[in-house]
């Protein structure tokens, strides 16, 4: 018998099994727009003609469906290109009365029966899915009706005895439960923020209090979310009223805001925001009482469809082509006994829940406001909502200082490695959240190198004002690593008597802290609780799924895909070969390709030789050949040493001669810069908040005789997402899912999105589905929290 180890049994199954032949899939977009539909129409079409299926759009959604004719037409891979970046939805949408009458439905059955359509994929919001699941229960007396009338024989019936409905839910409002984030509401969050930091520098030149109302109908969301991305004075929300003497609360913090020489005031309203009462509190009304009150120069805007245009965030595509392709996978799975199920997205996971389900809760969250049951109908919004609302708690009201309690504990905070977007507004929030756990809060400036020289300062409450808008690092950051000052940077805890230690950075953030923790045996002024938040642009730190700053880099990447493409229009076929960052990491390159519409991405984590460019070379050249004007192709910049962007830039040229022509761009450093987006302000607020708190709990648990110390290995901790948590964990424990040469992990969950890229770009390629969302019940009863992981 030889020695070799028993061979693995395979236990993926691939979606080369689900065929979709003989199958035909509709979709359509109903009710209000969101940007991010199209790229959700554009995924479905193209995942369902790859596996055989007919797709057809539905124009005008149910009321298209209702008037049939020339609304319903087969779509083909050429008819949704260059729609990926395009806000709205190309395919229309329309609110429809007929669609809610029986002899609607009955008219719409005959349309979809005529073209043998029994998959419909219905992109809306609740009102839109609510309506596609009755059409569902009542297909089978649809088509008995449509029988008895002679419009439709037995065999036409028979073979479309079935409908199958599979939702996503486009909708600004993010008001559906079940699902951490609907399709456009980051981008409506990029509008709102976009605002929001331009209103910011003309409300301080002349200090100026701004009201702004947001959209979001009865869900506070939008309004909630704005706030704690731009560090705003006030919100009022739909799911909080504030309390009876709220008009003396706010207009006595505006107050001291002033006192504290901040020249500016935010305050944001919800659509729907109300008081305790269930009167409504309008924008109009708060700025003649801080007129009235205080006297402060007092200015209102609203929003307004502003919230609902432009074109989607790179978040948004990539929900919506996850979404997309996931829709078309749960309809060739579904069976007569299914129930309809809605495509959602918990954490950084897809899911399938029972669309129903999801209705009734999200109609029970109504139910719970009109009752004045507020908690319960923060509770039902979701974890979300609840941590957000939570994290906008803790920062937003500065506790006096009598009040708050004493621990007696310092705690420093400081950057490591190369800047990131959303930095500053984890710094802000660990400081916070600090002294409102009665900490005291120390700054170090330029990382490790700033530790050891003793670059430590006491930061108070208000030093960290107005930082959650400001890109890069404040307190400076630096590469340095600390394994040759350990004797320095003990004596530095030492001297200024430092209890626990937040560090926000990057791969040599980690690294930084692998050697501090390790160290420990031979310093006992180590021997402190330390946690480290990521924070990098490459998005390669072991442990987490995401880092703050990797999703501003996304948008910047996007972007400037958008405007590279936009250059070629008008002229003659051109392809563009475009060179990301990352170092070894291949994030950016793969889901800013899968965000742009690359139609090829060369990263390091995928090993390429001469025969695949030679391959993508003769498929980009294929393409060329259609209607399709224009091709991108994405390099990380570390993927190969030999096949540098100039060789792939000069073969892409040669080969294409007589088709295409080619240009080249190289991102740099553009990708690291800018105004962080309302997704790493709030990511990095949560995070460093959920980090704070640890180190409380942790400082608490460490505290014997008189003194901090803690040598355990569960005291040196990384906090990540990991799918649907977040979780802390020890960096030792990390160090076997690493790769230190290449400063990546071993296993990335986003390599898994390559073949959806390659499969969106017309590539034939194998799609593990086993990893796939299953259809699971809607979670009512919190789960018992258990201490190390929570959903963010």
């Amino acid at each position: 018998m030889s020695g070799a180890p028993p061979k693995r049994q395979d236990t993926r199954k691939f979606f080369e099994n689900l065929s979709g032949a003989g199958k035909c899939i509709a979709v359509l977009t109903s009710g209000g727009d969101a940007q991010g539909m199209n790229a959700a129409v554009r995924a479905v079409v193209r995942m369902g003609i790859y596996v055989g299926a007919k797709v057809y759009f539905i124009h005008e959604g149910y009321q298209g469906m209702v008037d049939g004719g020339q609304n319903i037409k087969e779509a083909t891979w050429e008819s949704v290109s260059s729609m990926l970046q395009v806000g709205g939805t190309v395919i229309g949408s329309a609110r429809c009365k007929d669609f809610r009458t029986h002899e609607g439905r009955l008219k719409a059955a005959q349309n979809l029966v005529q073209r043998g359509i029994t998959n419909l994929c219905v992109i809306g919001g609740d009102g839109s899915l609510t309506g596609a699941n009755l059409f569902r229960e009542e297909w089978s007396g649809l088509l008995e009706e449509l029988q008895t009338q002679g419009l439709i024989d037995n065999e036409a019936a028979l073979a479309n005895s079935v409908l199958h409905i599979v939702g996503m839910v486009g909708s600004i409002d993010n008001d559906f439960c079940g699902t951490d984030m609907t399709i456009g509401t980051d981008s409506a969050l990029h509008r709102i923020i976009e605002v929001i930091d331009a209103i910011m520098t003309t409300a301080q030149s002349h200090q100026r209090t701004f009201v702004l109302e947001v959209m979001g109908r009865h869900c506070g969301y939008l309004a909630l979310v704005s706030a704690l991305a731009c560090g705003a004075d006030w919100v009022f929300i739909p799911e909080m009223p504030p309390e009876d003497d709220w008009e003396d609360n706010m207009c006595q913090k505006l107050s001291e805001n002033r006192a504290d020489k901040k020249r500016l005031n935010i305050i944001i309203v919800a659509e729907g925001a109300i008081d305790s009462r269930n009167k409504a509190i309008t924008p109009d009304y708060i700025k003649e009482l801080v007129v009235r009150c205080l006297g402060f120069d007092t200015r209102v805007t609203i929003l307004g469809h502003v919230q609902r245009g432009g074109t989607p965030s790179a978040f948004d595509r990539i929900l919506a082509s996850r979404m997309g392709v996931e829709a078309v996978l749960a309809l060739l799975e579904a069976s007569a006994t299914t129930p309809a199920c809605v495509v959602s997205l918990v954490g950084n996971q897809a899911v399938r829940l029972p669309l129903m389900e999801c209705v009734l809760m999200t109609q029970e969250v109504q139910k719970a406001m009109d009752e004045k049951k507020f908690e319960e109908a923060v509770r039902l919004r979701g974890r979300s909502f609840e941590n957000n609302l939570s994290t906008y708690r803790l920062l937003s009201y500065r506790t006096p200082d009598a009040e708050l309690p004493v621990s007696s504990f310092n705690v420093a905070v400081l950057n490591v490695g190369a800047p990131a977007a959303g930095m500053n507004a984890a710094v802000r929030a660990a400081v916070r959240v600090g002294i409102t756990e009665g900490h005291k809060m120390f700054a170090i400036n330029d990382g490790f190198e700033g530790f050891y020289k003793g670059q430590i300062k006491e930061i108070k409450w208000g030093d960290v004002g107005g930082w959650t808008g400001q890109g890069g690092s404040l307190l400076g950051t630096k590469r340095t690593l600390p394994g040759k000052y350990l004797d320095k940077i003990a004596e530095q805890i030492k001297i200024h008597n430092i209890n626990a230690l937040l560090v926000i950075g990057g791969f040599e953030a980690y690294v930084g802290l692998l050697e501090l923790s390790e160290a420990r045996s031979e310093y006992s002024d180590l021997c402190i609780p330390m946690v480290m938040v990521p924070a990098t642009v490459s998005n390669n730190i072991p442990g987490s799924d995401l880092s703050i700053g990797s999703d501003t880099a996304l948008n910047a990447i996007t972007d400037t895909c958008d405007r590279i493409k936009q250059s070629a229009s008008g002229t003659k076929r051109r392809v563009f070969i475009i060179e990301t960052m990352g170092g070894y990491c291949g994030y950016l390159a793969t889901v800013g390709g899968l965000a742009s519409g690359a139609d090829t991405v060369y990263i390091y984590e995928e090993p390429f030789d001469i025969r695949d460019l030679q391959a993508n070379v003769e498929h980009l050249t294929q393409k060329m050949k259609t209607s399709i004007q224009r091709g991108l192709v994405l390099r990380n910049e570390n993927s190969n040493e030999n096949y540098t962007t100039d060789f792939i830039y000069q073969l892409y040229t040669e080969e294409g001669k007589g088709v295409f022509d080619c240009r080249k761009n190289i991102l740099g450093h553009m990708q690291q810069g800018g105004a962080p987006s309302p997704f790493d302000r709030n990511f990095g607020t949560k995070v460093a908040a959920k980090a704070v708190q640890w180190i409380s709990r942790t400082l608490k648990d460490s505290y014997k005789g008189g003194r901090v110390f803690t040598n355990s290995e569960d005291t040196a901790c990384l906090l990540g997402m990991r799918r649907r948590a977040m979780v802390f964990q020890p960096v030792s424990q990390l160090k076997d899912e690493t790769d230190f040469v290449h400063r990546i992990p071993k296993e990335q969950w986003w390599l898994k999105l390559r073949p959806l890229m390659k499969i969106l770009a017309k590539y034939k390629t194998s799609y593990d589905v086993s990893d796939s969302a299953q259809l699971e019940p809607v979670t009512r009863v919190r789960p018992k929290e258990s201490k190390p992981s929570e959903n963010i």
